[in-house]
């Protein structure tokens, strides 16, 4: 998805990349501060170790990996088309800028996954022992990578640099890897597929089993415990945050996700003088999204903003 404009669109490249410039070191400084603050919170306080907490904890380190592979250069393209780096240092870091940030993602939905089964075994069946209890977390966590770095493991064999007369190129050799019988489309959708649409339904599925779960339940009377209906605004304000995690990430990702399989179906008219801001603000936006994830932690979380607090104190 090429960001060159055709040359009769009117456009001002100074003000424009001023402008993104500024927008994605934003996404980075709040990204880098948020998801550091949220490990630190969860390691330092030993009443907010809790499965859903570790699972926030590892969508934040994903997180964290994300604008730091992805942000850098992305402001590099703005102003160059080469790739600034040669040599083996250079073809690591190509390597790397394909492959961690799309095992961000992976680990990020997986994440997103475990906290839903969590929260519908705490509402569905309050009573019975957790479906992940503290010791499997760990193991389930451990998985989320696994997965991700297995599924995106092409990545790494197929991103080479290429030398040509204007300078250095990272770009993804596929069927020089696997041949022409193989395609990367194939491959893409296929990821865009499961990672995030039916991943997203099966989230979807859980959470409105647990809507009606808590439709269902009768309001506490006079008679009932304080600390049941504590429990119980307790586990609405976590759902509430869980919900919360998921509609943002599914806002800043299923646009680029849509795009993306456009992209190879040809569905867009890509030299639409508006396409290139628009694939902009498409991808700022699932940029963003490593920033927003600990910002909905702060703000619907008051456990989070205490602890926050008493970090900064």
């Amino acid at each position: 998805m090429n960001e060159t404009q055709p040359s009769s669109c009117p456009s001002n490249p100074t003000a424009e990349r001023i402008g993104k410039t500024f927008a994605y070191c934003l996404v980075f400084i709040v990204s880098l501060a948020g998801n550091t603050a949220i490990g630190i919170i969860v390691y330092k306080t030993k009443t907010m170790r809790k499965p859903i907490n570790f699972f926030i904890v590892n969508m934040a380190m994903s997180d964290l990996l994300f604008p730091i592979f992805i942000i850098p250069p992305l402001i590099l393209m703005l102003y160059t088309d080469s790739w600034l780096i040669g040599g083996s240092l250079g073809l690591a870091f190509c390597k790397l800028k394909a492959f961690l940030p799309s095992v961000s993602t992976a680990v990020s939905i997986q994440s997103l996954v475990l906290i839903a089964i969590d929260r519908f075994g705490a509402v569905v069946f309050p009573l019975r022992s957790p479906l992940i209890s503290s010791k499997l977390c760990f193991f389930f966590i451990l998985a989320t990578w696994i997965v991700a770095m297995a599924v995106n493991s092409p990545l790494l064999f197929v991103s080479k640099l290429v030398e040509y007369s204007e300078g250095l190129v990272c770009a993804r050799h596929w069927n020089e890897l696997f041949g022409e019988s193989s395609s990367y489309e194939n491959y893409a959708v296929s990821y865009v597929v499961v990672f995030m649409f039916i991943s997203f339904v099966l989230i979807a599925i859980l959470y409105i089993i647990i809507y009606l779960k808590l439709k269902s339940q009768k309001i506490p009377g006079e008679q009932s415990s304080n600390a049941g209906q504590q429990r119980q605004q307790r586990e609405r304000n976590v759902l509430k945050m869980a919900i919360s995690i998921v509609l943002g990430f599914a806002v800043c990702w299923l646009p680029r996700a849509i795009l993306f399989i456009l992209h190879f179906t040809n569905s867009i008219i890509w030299a639409n003088c508006g396409v290139p801001d628009f694939i902009y603000a498409v991808r700022l936006l699932s940029v963003a999204n490593s920033a927003i994830n600990p910002s909905i932690c702060f703000i619907f979380s008051g456990n989070y903003r205490k602890e926050l607090q008493v970090l900064f104190r």
